[in-house]
């Protein structure tokens, strides 16, 4: 067993746990895994909030991220399944049966477009807005808790680098979903 190299493990955030750097580029693996960490912790805890808002709501944690794309992108005239699933990174049908179930709980108005029928469009009920609404000043608390020292300027450049990762992520996931 001497001199053998001990083959290189993949840690839990899905990097190399070789502390040493392997990428190259003068990118610190150290500094990358607490970047990785500290992503999938803000993910966590946005879980939980999402989970407080869904439960005030008596509704899912899907349901309410839901509520919001529809809320985000609607501009007036309803938006489709296929645009809410595109936002969320979820498949179509699962937005067709949450809604659906959103629908009979008064949050959600389905209707089929006037120019393709198969086509449906989904918009926020009035109960839903004014659920919303009710929900706006906790909102406000936790967003200048989280973002008090963030100017317009460090939140634009922030969510560029986010984008530009979230890119880079996607796209590494194909490379390797296409290695299986």
């Amino acid at each position: 067993m001497a001199g053998r190299t001990p083959a290189k493990k993949l840690s839990s955030t899905g990097h190399l746990a070789d502390p040493r750097n392997a990428h190259g580029r003068g990118l610190d693996d150290a500094l990358l895994r607490e970047f990785v960490w500290n992503i999938i912790s803000i993910n966590t805890h946005l879980e939980e909030v999402r989970s407080i808002w869904a439960r005030m709501l008596d509704i899912t944690c899907p349901q309410w991220l839901i509520l919001m794309a529809v809320n985000d992108l609607d501009q007036g005239k309803g938006i489709s399944v296929r645009e809410v699933s595109t936002k969320l990174h979820v498949d179509p049908s699962f937005v067709t049966t949450q809604t659906k179930s959103l629908e009979k709980h008064g949050f959600m108005r389905r209707v089929a477009s006037k120019e393709d029928a198969r086509v449906v469009l989904m918009s926020l009920t009035d109960k839903a807005h004014k659920q919303i609404a009710n929900l706006y000043s906790r909102q406000v608390v936790a967003d200048n808790l989280v973002y008090a020292d963030f100017s317009d300027q460090t939140m634009r450049d922030l969510n560029a680098k986010l984008s530009t990762m979230k890119e880079r992520v996607a796209k590494a996931a194909q490379v390797l979903a296409a290695e299986l």
